[in-house]
């Protein structure tokens, strides 16, 4: 187990290596070193039968030509910054524009399109370290990031660390999306998340610097409800948005309450706590088809949805959000735990 499976060639010619995380409780969670990135999460329903909870794929190269980011550690700057720019101690800093004219996931080569040290690995965890050398994809400073997968009866636990030799803008998070029937879409889950506010957005899916309550909104999810049940709503928005890809606020500090998600045709549950003061929801609004899941199926609008644990997107823009620099000396630490039960 120390050393995984040899799962893919890169195009460099280094293998990728693949590691499977097992419970008592039948549960599996496959990681690779690819991105540091979970292929599969095998969880049981209400009749105690094991099944896949997570999009993605069953060869490496599928991962290789993806455009939609399954499974995978998001960084150096996990969602958007705006034209790519941002002044950080009076100098303005110029990242990698991918997304239009705007900086998207860390870039053309961001941390899901890297391998990965194998740092530690057995049956229940495995530890992934990266160096981000000064100057990649834009950024200032080397920074070295340790992922940590952990499974125990319940939980997975991802855990990141990160520290610079210069100042510079962290915010990392895991971009798995979720179908907790296994199939079909999303649209009949029950969500609820620990958020009173969110911060809207513009056209361009950026914040505008303000946070809203979600009250009278159908971005309120302070009770449980289904995620289609507004999904088609014609608020504003929605329609920029094009269904739910927004940041929420969280409520308290520490390690908090985020969401939960309940499947109720399964009972499968998933229960988000994390460190981090934002969630973002996205229902896949973007996937189209174009790509084949692990079942041979078309990967399609609303087959699964992220909750993503993160800082605010465009935080260095935004002096009134938390902050995401970190200086030398400081330690980047990060714990998100989801708890997969059955109701």
């Amino acid at each position: 187990m120390e050393s995984g499976e040899p799962w893919g060639r890169l195009p460099d010619g280094r293998w990728a290596r693949l590691f499977t995380l097992v419970n008592g409780a039948g549960g599996r969670v496959k990681v690779t070193d690819y991105g540091a990135t979970v292929t599969s999460i095998m969880v049981p329903d209400r009749d105690s039968v094991i099944g896949e909870v997570a999009l993605g794929f069953n060869y490496l190269d599928s991962y290789l030509r993806s455009r939609f980011y399954f499974g995978c550690t998001v960084g150096r700057y996990a969602n958007r910054i705006r034209e790519g720019r941002f002044s950080l101690d009076g100098v303005e800093r110029n990242v990698i524009r991918n997304h239009g004219k705007h900086h998207l996931h860390g870039g053309d080569r961001g941390f899901d399109k890297v391998l990965w040290s194998v740092e530690e690995a057995d049956e229940s965890s495995v530890t992934l370290m990266y160096r981000s050398v000064d100057g990649e994809e834009g950024y200032p400073g080397q920074l070295d990031v340790t992922v940590r997968f952990s499974l125990s009866d319940k939980d997975l636990e991802v855990s990141y660390t990160a520290a610079t030799d210069r100042p510079t803008v962290v915010n990392l998070t895991n971009h798995t999306y979720f179908n907790l029937a296994g199939a079909g879409d999303i649209l009949e889950h029950v969500l609820e998340l620990g958020s009173d506010r969110y911060t809207p957005a513009d056209k361009d899916l950026l914040p505008l610097g303000e946070v809203v309550q979600v009250e009278g909104t159908p971005l309120d999810f302070r009770e449980p409800k289904k995620v289609g049940r507004d999904i088609e709503s014609r608020h504003p928005q929605m329609l920029l948005a094009g269904g739910y890809d927004h940041n929420y606020v969280l409520r308290g500090s520490g390690l908090r309450w985020a969401a939960k998600l309940h499947d109720p045709v399964t009972g499968r549950a998933l229960e988000v706590r994390t460190t981090q003061p934002g969630l973002q929801l996205y229902t896949g609004n973007f996937l189209d088809g174009s790509e084949v899941g692990r079942r041979g199926e078309p990967i399609l609008r609303h087959s699964g949805l992220c909750l993503e644990t993160q800082h605010y997107p465009d935080s260095p823009n935004h002096p009134g959000f938390p902050s995401t620099v970190l200086r030398p000396g400081e330690t980047y630490n990060h714990r998100t735990v989801l708890r997969f039960t059955v109701m």
